[in-house]
């Protein structure tokens, strides 16, 4: 995931509709149908298969390679503390235990909610049965995606396995920003500076705070910047990486952090930046247009206090 990363392909539209949080831990392997919290059990079955066709967008199957993202425990309603944990199980149905590091994590637990106005990014702790947990609390009800990204030892290459999850409580529907190039949290503010397209280029994030370009970001997780994106609709996945890592003796440690990307076909796609600075990490949003008929408008997508573990 180093250096130049093409977004893998993604499909669906996005329909931002919920019904009134009826699940209660519900769990499913399905693409997420923003009509109901509900999903089709012959869908949830068919994405079960494992499968190695690789014309699938990652996080949107439950098994792939022989491995399969196992059943998911959660508090059952919004507001309520508890854990999320969940196994990683290969093809004879064992737990698997051993991983390789992925920018200095095993497992990169990455869980949105259907409409894109939630968003974590974590790194949850492995016990010696192989079921990993993370301390856990759903900020509002809805439908939430979550992703478990990782390479299992042995395995032949880095998968991202995806489900569902019904969460009961109140819920108020946040319609898609506005597209935009600028984006703020907290005292900073981030720019996007060249265009998704269909036939790939560089995207690069500068860093300013209070209107000074930030010359110091902190190496986070072999990294001056990570980048996960989801088209809106199905929230197919990719956790994009950066140019270069800190210590090569080429990339600078800001204000300027560049992506390569590809869009694989037009339609509406967020991006979520995860920078660390001063020892704290913050999240900052867009939603970038792909296509003919739609461009970015300077309109500021809005703010949110994006440290991990609690956006």
């Amino acid at each position: 995931m180093r250096t130049s990363t093409t977004l893998i392909a993604y499909t669906g539209g996005l329909a931002v509709v919920f019904a009134a949080a009826l699940g209660v831990g519900a769990v499913t392997g399905s693409p997420i149908d923003m009509t109901s919290t509900h999903t089709d059990s012959h869908a949830a079955a068919a994405e079960t298969t494992a499968t190695t066709d690789t014309t699938v967008p990652a996080g949107l199957q439950v098994s792939q390679d022989g491995y399969t993202l196992g059943e998911i425990t959660s508090p059952t309603r919004a507001g309520g503390p508890g854990a999320l944990a969940f196994r990683i199980l290969d093809a004879a149905g064992n737990p698997v235990r051993e991983y390789d590091a992925l920018h200095e994590k095993q497992l990169h637990l990455i869980v949105v909610r259907a409409d894109t106005s939630e968003f974590r990014h974590v790194h949850p702790t492995l016990g010696a049965d192989g079921t990993w947990s993370v301390d856990w609390t759903w900020p509002t009800g809805g439908t939430y995606r979550v992703f478990a990204d990782f390479q299992a030892t042995g395995a032949p290459r880095q998968l991202t396995l995806g489900r569902s999850v019904d969460v009961a409580g109140d819920l108020q529907v946040a319609p898609l920003p506005a597209a935009s190039r600028t984006a703020t949290v907290d005292d900073y503010t981030v720019t996007l500076d060249g265009d998704l397209t269909t036939v790939g280029g560089p995207l690069t994030l500068r860093v300013s705070r209070d209107g000074v370009p930030v010359t110091e970001l902190d190496p986070y997780l072999g990294a001056y910047g990570h980048l996960v994106a989801l088209r809106t609709g199905d929230l197919a996945y990719l956790h994009v990486h950066p140019e270069g890592e800190p210590g090569d003796g080429v990339t600078a440690p800001g204000p300027d952090v560049t992506f390569h990307a590809q869009a694989p076909s037009v339609g509406t796609y967020r991006l979520f930046l995860d920078f660390q600075h001063e020892g704290t990490v913050r999240t900052a949003e867009f939603t970038v247009p792909v296509g003919p008929t739609a461009a970015p408008t300077a309109e500021s997508a809005p703010a949110h206090d994006g440290h991990e573990g609690g956006h």
